[in-house]
């Protein structure tokens, strides 16, 4: 996919080590490995914090908010189950990683980002290194409708409740035998920490769905800008 950029051999033995570390951890799924390791994550991260680039860590990027920890990304892309050429929503675009690992997934790649400043550094570094991302200053909330539906929908940001725009957001399921709909992975609960939550779309209605809980993690929260400015 995207060449990255003036790349050294210890860059690429670390994503090398950084793979092993998250295989250790749990993730088997081959298509997300070979994408993280093909992500310069250090470009991602600033200058100063380089050398930390490829330790499974979350890391500062200004504004109160992170480039999520390797392992958060891996686990959420594998339970986003993405298929070549599959429409996927990232809420929260951050740094860029994350729309970047999609990206060498071979997903079209749409995502929305609140923080002005955090979105022009991150299509920066995207541009820069090649990646196709679709983006825009918003609110997450509220999805990305002009571009749904949407095969998978990512959410990188805390929340008590699922935003409703997103589950109306997700492609309904084919009418083959056993098929399912889209699938938004997010991560639910209070500001104290959340459970990582699958759900599929499993019919017509945007409430037609069905969820799967995994494990605890802990997110900055989603901001819905309506409720923050009531």
């Amino acid at each position: 996919m995207a060449a990255t950029p003036s790349d050294d051999r210890k860059y690429r033995h670390q994503r090398t080590q950084l793979v092993e570390t998250l295989r250790e951890r749990g993730i088997h799924d081959e298509q997300v490995s070979s994408a993280i390791r093909s992500v310069a994550r250090h470009a991602f991260v600033d200058p100063a914090l380089r050398d930390r680039a490829y330790a499974d860590e979350a890391l500062p990027i200004g504004l109160n908010q992170t480039i999520s920890q390797p392992f958060t990304v891996a686990y959420q892309t594998s339970l986003l189950d993405v298929r070549p050429g599959d429409r996927i929503l990232e809420v929260g675009t951050g740094s860029g990683f994350q729309a970047a690992v999609l990206c060498e997934m071979e997903a079209r790649v749409f995502s929305v980002e609140r923080h002005d400043a955090l979105l022009g550094r991150a299509r920066s570094v995207l541009d820069g290194l090649g990646y196709d991302v679709r983006t825009r200053h918003g609110d997450g909330t509220r999805g990305w409708p002009a571009f749904a539906p949407y095969d998978g929908i990512v959410v990188t940001a805390g929340t008590p409740e699922i935003p409703t725009p997103l589950l109306r957001q997700l492609c309904e399921p084919s009418d083959e035998e056993g098929a399912s709909g889209g699938r938004l992975v997010i991560p639910l609960g209070e500001r104290g920490g959340q459970t990582m939550t699958r759900v599929t779309r499993t019919g017509s209605g945007p409430h037609d769905c069905a969820q799967e809980k995994f494990h605890s993690f802990r997110f900055v929260p989603l901001v819905d800008e309506d409720e923050k400015n009531a």
